[in-house]
């Protein structure tokens, strides 16, 4: 909520005051700044933005932070360096070991296109540590052979994605990060919905099932096998249909008993709706369902009720998705 970010943004502005004073935390009630609200584009609340050497102009959006620690960490990577620099195993065994997650980027040599967008990645993800190195002997100790940037979890390398230059841009990185905050299958419920908002990745794919079921096991593991393939590119949600709270995104996306187990892609920027066409869940009809969305071939998928009989009988006709198209194009 808003009071809680504004306790938080507070209490990270008390810290800072005394490590780096020239850093000014301001707050605005924009209900009566009108004008203010309009000169800065404000349309969601809250809204923080970094004001960089007294210019108004093009201030830097701080986006999905929450917590007095992250401001603080982003913060400072904005105005100096935005990674640790690792000489030795034992540092970067330190930074791998002292939180949940850990960023380590390995290079040859530290000037070039993917240290730099490494850099700008690490800017915009706050809530975890960041370390690079050239060494040759801490590359070797991790088995990298080229430019790759790898995350630990609990002290576990759980990915490496090799770094080639442009390749990836700093956006990708940010949603291939962030998406380890989250499991490889999320079920969905009100304590994970707020997380799952908050990974920067639009394309959301959804299992609806019934938990208890006999089948559950299996097409959860097919569920899961699909999922590493596409992690930073699709959100794997997973959605009890026996879960009485959950009532309103079955709605939502018109599903009903007789249609579980259903798999849907949503894209959260266009709202767009698809449906699997394949009804077997197995991992062969699930990645050639991700990879045709993301492909751009998928169909959008609008449900529709039965087009009523007497659709016709009166001046003003009846609309529904399945006569839609023919009848008004």
């Amino acid at each position: 909520s808003s009071q809680n970010l504004s306790e938080e943004f507070a209490e990270a502005a008390r810290q800072l005051k005394k490590e780096a004073p020239r850093i000014q935390f301001g707050k605005i009630d924009v209900t009566h700044q009108h004008d203010l609200r309009k000169e800065f584009n404000i349309r969601a609340f809250p809204t923080v933005k970094f004001f960089v050497n007294g210019s108004r102009e093009d201030p830097i959006d701080c986006k999905g932070v929450r917590k007095a620690s992250a401001f603080i960490t982003w913060v400072k990577r904005r105005t100096g360096p935005s990674t640790v620099l690792i000489n030795s195993t034992e540092q970067a065994e330190a930074i791998i070991k002292a939180d949940d997650l850990a960023v380590i980027g390995f290079f040859k040599e530290l000037h070039n296109d993917s240290v730099e967008v490494f850099c700008e990645t690490a800017r915009d993800v706050p809530e975890m540590p960041f370390g690079m190195t050239a060494s040759e002997d801490v590359c070797a100790n991790y088995g990298i052979q080229q430019n790759s940037l790898m995350v630990f979890k609990q002290g576990k390398a759980v990915h490496n994605e090799v770094l080639e230059g442009g390749r990836q841009n700093k956006l990708d990185l940010t949603r291939l990060i962030k998406s380890f905050t989250l499991d490889l299958v999320t079920e969905y419920n009100i304590e994970t919905s707020v997380k799952i908002f908050d990974v920067p990745v639009e394309n959301h794919i959804l299992l609806f099932t019934p938990m208890d079921s006999e089948t559950f096991n299996t097409i959860y593991e097919n569920y899961k096998s699909a999922a590493e393939e596409f992690r930073g590119k699709v959100l794997f949600v997973l959605v009890d249909t026996n879960e009485a709270r959950n009532g309103r995104i079955f709605e939502y996306f018109r599903i009903r008993d007789i249609d579980v187990p259903a798999v849907r892609i949503l894209n959260l920027t266009s709202d767009a709706r698809y449906k699997m066409p394949a009804d077997e869940v197995t991992v062969e009809n699930l990645k050639e369902f991700c990879q045709s969305y993301l492909n751009g071939k998928a169909k959008q998928h609008f449900s529709s009720e039965e087009i009523p009989e007497d659709w016709d009988k009166m001046p003003v006709k009846v609309l529904v998705g399945k006569n839609f198209n023919s009848i008004i194009f």
